[in-house]
């Protein structure tokens, strides 16, 4: 299934270039973010040992969360004038992350790994805030609010991972 770019409209005051260029850019946050959900849930059910309960329903409003995030972005790039792909095989083909490797795991395991995985993500949205914040200032809006909770939730991690003296363990 081709997506094609060949709407003939974006929201007022933006170029169709501009719109287009910024809801292209939005695909990878629609990948990254499709990813990030299954991910964590990956984690909700894998996770072992110590800690289980808490990690296990710390996970559910970081999901519940990041797929409204996906919602709100598909629906962005729709009202730009882009039709979103959320299809698994386009997420994996432009994917240019490694897989989330952990299994079944233990919290500090599972834990460090999404300490991983959020700087990736928390990274790559404040990428796209550079590249639309001087086209597009609702959708800068939009990535700005999403890396706000995005980094309050790596805080939720890290706070399991911080020692006495401030330092994370890997």
């Amino acid at each position: 299934m081709a997506q094609t770019n060949d709407s003939r409209f974006t929201v007022p005051g933006l170029s169709l270039e501009d719109g287009h260029r910024v809801a292209s850019s939005l695909q990878e946050r629609l990948h990254t973010l499709n990813d990030l959900q299954l991910t964590l849930k990956h984690a909700h059910w894998n996770v072992v040992g110590p800690g289980f309960i808490s990690v296990h329903e710390m996970l559910d409003p970081q999901i519940d969360l990041v797929r409204s995030f996906v919602d709100e972005v598909a629906e962005r790039m729709a009202t730009l004038g882009v039709p979103p792909n959320g299809l698994p095989g386009a997420l994996v083909a432009s994917r240019e992350w490694d897989d989330y490797d952990v299994g079944r795991g233990s919290t500090q395991e599972h834990l460090a790994a999404l300490d991983h995985v959020y700087n990736g993500v928390i990274s790559s949205h404040r990428d796209v805030i550079g590249v639309v914040a001087d086209v597009d200032p609702v959708t800068e809006d939009m990535l700005i609010g999403q890396t706000a909770k995005l980094e309050l939730f790596q805080w939720f991690v890290r706070s399991h991972l911080e020692n006495d003296f401030g330092e994370l363990a890997d």
